[in-house]
């Protein structure tokens, strides 16, 4: 329970039971369909356990239609990247054109982890023999301000480096991703024993320097300052207006 409470520290450490993975994967075994249905209706879950039972019970749905209608009404309720990463149906695979179409529909969600899931769906089935530079742009048009997805877009880079290298490294010569992912995704790929030593030092040379810290004040001062003529008066006016009422 303390080791999943550290690898997760966004959850309630009340809300962490402390079952082990396997242990959670045979008792979803042992649900009969009827049993699974009921308890996959019952949203939101209390516990984490709770929550990566319904993955396990989600895993062993055979029909990809069903599948992907419980996917989109449980990924709302997923909380954390445990949960998140763990539910990987083995259906999809099977389904990977159609596949498509969801993940493009996951990564404009409003859900941290939805967003999260079809980036991982994108790196586990989508770069290898299938992929296509269109699938690393759509991860890369990505624009977050969350933890959790920025990091899951650095490892899918960090990985599309070690499987597909020569499309992958223009994402970073070009700097296609902000400073800290671009980073990371340097920092994972040169921690995988799959990239060549040359290949590692080269990466080194692209890190880039952190800016340092503007607050959202000085941003916008800026901002304010660059404009001009009439979309500066009336930007300003809104500016101000909102500042008093905000007093």
């Amino acid at each position: 329970k303390v080791f999943t409470q550290r690898l997760i520290p966004n959850i309630k450490p009340d809300l962490i039971i402390g079952i082990r993975t396997p242990v959670l994967r045979r008792f979803a075994a042992s649900f009969s369909r009827s049993e699974a249905l009921e308890f996959m209706q019952n949203l939101p879950h209390r516990y984490y356990e709770e929550n990566n039972l319904h993955a396990f019970l989600i895993e062993r749905i055979g029909d990809y239609n069903e599948t992907v209608a419980e996917l989109e009404r449980f990924l709302p309720f997923v909380d954390n990247w445990a949960t998140c990463d763990t539910m990987r149906p083995k259906v999809l695979v099977k389904h990977k054109t159609e596949l498509l179409i969801k993940i493009d529909r996951w990564l404009s969600s409003t859900h941290v982890y939805a967003v999260r899931y079809a980036i991982e769906l994108l790196m586990c089935y989508y770069l290898n023999g299938d992929f296509k530079a269109e699938y690393a742009d759509r991860v890369a048009a990505v624009e977050s301000e969350e933890y959790y997805i920025n990091m899951m877009i650095a490892w899918y880079f960090a990985t599309a480096l070690a499987k597909q290298y020569d499309t992958s490294v223009l994402y970073i010569t070009e700097k296609r991703l902000d400073t800290w992912t671009h980073n990371k995704a340097i920092q994972k790929a040169i921690e995988s024993y799959r990239l060549s030593k040359e290949q590692k030092e080269y990466l080194k040379t692209l890190k880039r320097q952190k800016k340092p810290f503007r607050s959202r004040l000085e941003r916008k001062a800026d901002y304010l300052g660059s404009l001009t003529g009439k979309k500066r008066t009336r930007k300003l006016k809104q500016y101000y207006k909102n500042t008093v009422e905000y007093k």
